[in-house]
């Protein structure tokens, strides 16, 4: 959709859905631009985001937190082990599962790009005229519902 159509479209008429997808859509470009230099998509990052906010967590728990499959997380992983961002540990609580931590380098990128998310929701919310702290809260509260009614339609497969 071009921007001049979306700007004409009364905000109503769209559904909450692409409303997000648009978001996202932009929010991960945004990312893969601002990430060349260090050779890691958005995606990539999402998991650094994760790592940083519990040191030596396991691939099971990025991909339940994520909602991804194991092999996305583990193509991820890999990724991010060899541009020497992560460290990958055998856990020695459990063999079978590996500890993930950041690396020097991968806190560097978390904190710059924390320092540019926030940029980008300043810059995204108009310089604080939309209250950031209200649309997190609702698209939160949308998030859990969503999760919930798949929940749901899953429980009665």
């Amino acid at each position: 959709m071009l921007l001049e159509e979306l700007k004409e479209i009364e905000a109503s008429d769209f559904p909450i859905g692409k409303l997000i997808m648009i978001i996202s859509k932009n929010h991960d470009s945004y990312w893969n631009h601002k990430l060349e230099e260090y050779e890691i998509k958005a995606s990539q990052l999402h998991r650094l985001f994760e790592i940083n906010n519990e040191n030596e967590i396991n691939q099971d728990k990025i991909a339940n937190r994520c909602n991804l499959n194991k092999g996305a997380v583990a193509r991820n992983i890999q990724k991010l082990e060899s541009e020497g961002l992560i460290l990958r540990e055998v856990d020695e609580n459990n063999r079978r599962q590996n500890k993930i931590s950041l690396t020097n380098k991968g806190k560097k990128i978390v904190n710059k790009s924390l320092k540019a998310l926030n940029n980008w929701e300043k810059e995204v919310s108009n310089n604080n005229s939309i209250d950031i702290k209200v649309l997190k809260y609702n698209l939160k509260e949308i998030a859990i519902k969503s999760i919930e009614m798949n929940k749901n339609y899953e429980s009665e497969e």
